[in-house]
């Protein structure tokens, strides 16, 4: 079978990719912008485009075409495509999998990726060889963002934006929590609780539905008369305490995604020494509180690279490093500086007072923001002449709250120049966005990348 992949760099798509060349389907596909995912997958036998859309890069003989979300209608590989070809979203080719298979959906605006991490290698770590697919790259499933397992069971990262994840039909539906987000599709919290409502509906009757009984939001969705079952989970119960001391990711936040996966071993019969085993040793993945150790001017210092973009993953991942790495007000040390790229001119319209609130208040010490990251083919451009990473630093400064040097420096490459000029050792430096900034993160490292190779990067 013939599959031609539109998008075929982005993180949910290339693991649907990974998954059908694992089964020995030949996969080919094409993307605007090199990335390390589009020369992986390079070496493992896709032929992948890169550049402009062209249809003359669509096979004639193609049997399937899936396409990223993202990608406009009046692209041009899709509208000139012979009618009996199936095309297919990205969610819509997935979601034909969760319906071959037991599935764990793992959904919420915040903590999905690791939650999904978390159980696909607890059902691993059990013997289960599950399949996973997740939205970040996994150490322990070789720096891969898809494990292709053996067994029934699918573990699926069920994203809430474009509402895709009402295209999956779970066994096991996991909610972590619901908050404002993606408001340029949903406009509003009660539209989003619609969506999630309709979700879980999908479940059968053997169905079980697992959900954080902190979230107040999420506690309204479920219906008094269902069907499926419900397993509530906390970071009230005893078995949190016992996590918050084994585990090696900070954060109360990260407990409750532990207690989540813990939920779902114990519907799965797993023993809870498994469980606990595994969930205390997992190290996180890619761009999830990623810590590397640094040396600058032969000045020693951390970096923590994460992907948090909504104004409650950047409080809840600062406070975990503060957590982490606690102020000692007698030798000012150590400082933690953020560096924020915001990631979407709507999202940062709509969440502005949030984002106001939440940077004016972080228990840091310097906080840089760069330019908003421009997310193609999904920003209005009457929002765009409103909104500023220049005026957002503007109006922090302007509260009560305003922490000590903050600053605007619209490129990373400045940035970048800004830090080794003024870094002196011991600092915690936190590299946070879910656009291209990773890149800071790899230039600092290696101290050898080009221009042209900061602007490589995997789309979000």
């Amino acid at each position: 079978m013939k599959i031609h992949f539109i998008g075929i760099g982005g993180i949910g798509v290339s693991a649907l990719a990974k998954y059908y060349l694992a089964k020995g389907q030949e996969i080919s596909g094409c993307d605007l912008v090199a990335s390390e995912i589009t020369d992986q997958l390079r070496k493992m036998g896709a032929r992948v485009r890169i550049g402009t859309p062209d249809p003359s890069c669509v096979s004639p003989d193609t049997d399937m075409v899936i396409h990223s979300p993202a990608v406009p209608k009046d692209n041009l590989e899709i509208r000139n495509l012979k009618l009996e070809i199936p095309v297919l979203s990205y969610p819509q080719a997935l979601g034909d999998l969760t319906r071959k298979h037991f599935t764990i959906t793992v959904s919420g605006c915040h903590g999905k990726s690791t939650t999904t991490a978390m159980i696909g290698l607890l059902l691993e770590k059990a013997g289960l060889d599950p399949t996973v697919i997740v939205g970040t790259k996994i150490k322990e499933f070789g720096d891969s963002n898809c494990k292709v397992g053996k067994s029934k069971y699918l573990v699926i990262e069920a994203d809430e934006h474009f509402s895709s994840f009402l295209n999956y039909s779970p066994t096991i539906a996991v909610v972590t929590n619901i908050e404002r987000d993606h408001l340029d599709f949903y406009k509003n919290l009660g539209n989003i609780k619609k969506a999630f409502k309709k979700y879980i509906s999908f479940l059968p009757k053997e169905g079980m539905l697992v959900i954080n009984k902190d979230d107040k939001h999420a506690k309204t969705i479920v219906p008094k008369n269902r069907k499926y079952g419900v397993v509530w989970y906390s970071t009230k119960q005893a078995e949190a305490k016992k996590l918050a001391l084994t585990m090696q990711l900070p954060g109360t936040h990260n407990v409750s995604n532990a207690m989540a996966a813990l939920a779902v071993a114990r519907l799965l019969k797993i023993p809870d020494s498994v469980s606990f085993s595994s969930l205390s040793s997992y190290k996180g993945s890619w761009r999830r509180f990623e810590i590397f150790d640094l040396k600058i001017r032969n000045c020693k210092l951390k970096i923590v690279s994460d992907y948090g973009h909504h104004p409650t993953e950047v409080k809840v991942t600062v406070e975990a490093a503060r957590e982490k790495w606690p102020f000692d007000p007698a030798q000012g040390k150590p400082e933690i500086w953020l560096v924020y790229q915001p990631h979407q001119y709507q999202r940062t319209h709509y969440l502005w007072k949030d984002f106001v609130r939440v940077l004016s208040k972080l228990p840091i010490q310097k906080l840089i923001l760069t330019d908003i990251y421009d997310v193609a083919g999904r920003e209005d451009k009457a929002i765009k002449t409103k909104v500023s990473s220049e005026k957002l630093v503007k109006e922090i400064l302007n509260t009560k709250y305003q922490i000590p040097d903050t600053l605007y420096i619209p490129t990373l490459l400045k940035v970048e120049s800004y830090l080794k000029k003024n870094l002196r050792g011991g600092e915690v430096v936190m590299v946070m966005g879910a656009g291209d900034i990773y890149n800071l993160t790899l230039r600092l490292r290696s101290g050898r990348l080009t221009e042209r190779a900061l602007k490589r990067r995997i789309k979000p």
